[in-house]
């Protein structure tokens, strides 16, 4: 019935939740902890030491920070740098190119020591002041596929050298059965001076290159000028009378005249004609020959180009042109 006594709609009974038991317990055991602690005691001295890590020192005497200032160099300091390293450089260059240099000299005359060529043409006896100007070898320089042809050529040439000997005979003996030819007597001391030692030049020595090192510039050199050659051959068959050239026209002429002189001038003009067309005959043959080495135009312009930039002559004028040029355009500025 106890519960049935008490008035619900009475005021609530104060309660007071710091009464309760876990709390004040709590509270106490905190309070005494914190009643028991002395910060000045020797033992929470000795307790916060042991928990607390010293700093370290500094090992030696300790120096003040300075505080260092940057120097800027000078321009002229800079500029004397520069060129000191440009005069370092340009002297490592110099010794890098005194040794290139030398050891281009060593090879040069260990080649020359090891192949020993002597030019050996024209032969000349060895009393002669004059000495050899080429060498020529065809079993060491041309190829066998080659060899054939290119002494074809050679004897070409020798009868070039002869038809023109016996055109300027022929001429002589023109002019001295008429004064008149005088003019044709001194062309063909002309041509003979003239066209022997071109012909040579010009066209036989330039095929010789191009069978030795199957040089496509060579091989234009000898067609270009070889082409030339065929058609002073054609003239001088003709034989037009004032050209100096004991030619077909010129000997019929004088059939009327000196029947010996004529007979020679037309076996003249028979070499001429012979000369034609062994020419014509040997430009096929090489022409044939320069299809199957695989030559071309651009190959010829290639070793052209490449021949002008590694001549020596050709090097030193390129660079004193250039060094002209930037002093003018230096001094100009």
């Amino acid at each position: 019935m106890s519960g049935f006594d008490t008035n619900p709609f009475a005021d609530p009974v104060d309660i007071n939740p710091f009464q309760d038991p876990s709390v004040t317990q709590l509270t106490n055991t905190s309070q005494s902890g914190l009643d028991e602690f002395n910060p000045f005691s020797e033992n929470s001295q000795l307790t916060n030491a042991a928990r607390t890590t010293p700093a370290t020192q500094p090992s030696g005497h300790s120096q003040p920070a300075v505080l260092q200032t940057s120097v800027e160099p000078t321009p002229q300091a800079v500029a004397a740098a520069a060129q000191a390293g440009l005069l370092q450089q340009q002297a490592e260059l110099e010794r890098k190119a005194a040794e290139l240099e030398k050891k281009e000299r060593e090879l040069q005359s260990n080649a020359a020591s090891i192949n020993t060529r002597q030019n050996n043409w024209p032969p000349l006896p060895k009393k002669c002041p004059i000495k050899p100007c080429f060498y020529q070898d065809f079993s060491a320089d041309i190829p066998a596929d080659y060899q054939r042809i290119c002494k074809m050529l050679y004897y070409l040439w020798m009868l070039h050298s002869i038809t023109l000997l016996l055109n300027l005979l022929a001429c002589l003996a023109w002019f001295t059965v008429d004064m008149q030819r005088g003019v044709d007597f001194g062309l063909s001391i002309l041509w003979f001076v003239l066209f022997t030692p071109c012909a040579f030049l010009c066209w036989y020595r330039p095929i010789y290159k191009a069978f030795r090192s199957d040089s496509s510039f060579s091989f234009f050199v000898f067609f270009f000028i070889f082409f030339c050659q065929i058609a002073i051959y054609i003239i001088q068959a003709v034989g037009i009378p004032g050209w100096g050239d004991s030619g077909w026209i010129a000997a019929l002429s004088e059939l009327h005249g000196n029947l010996a002189v004529a007979v020679i001038m037309m076996v003249v003009a028979g070499f001429f004609t012979l000369c034609a067309v062994l020419s014509l005959f040997l430009l096929k043959q090489v022409h044939s020959l320069y299809r199957r080495t695989g030559a071309s135009f651009q190959r010829a312009q290639e070793e052209f180009s490449q021949g002008i930039l590694t001549n020596r002559s050709f090097q030193n004028a390129a660079a004193g042109a250039a060094s002209s040029a930037a002093q003018s355009a230096f001094r100009g500025n």
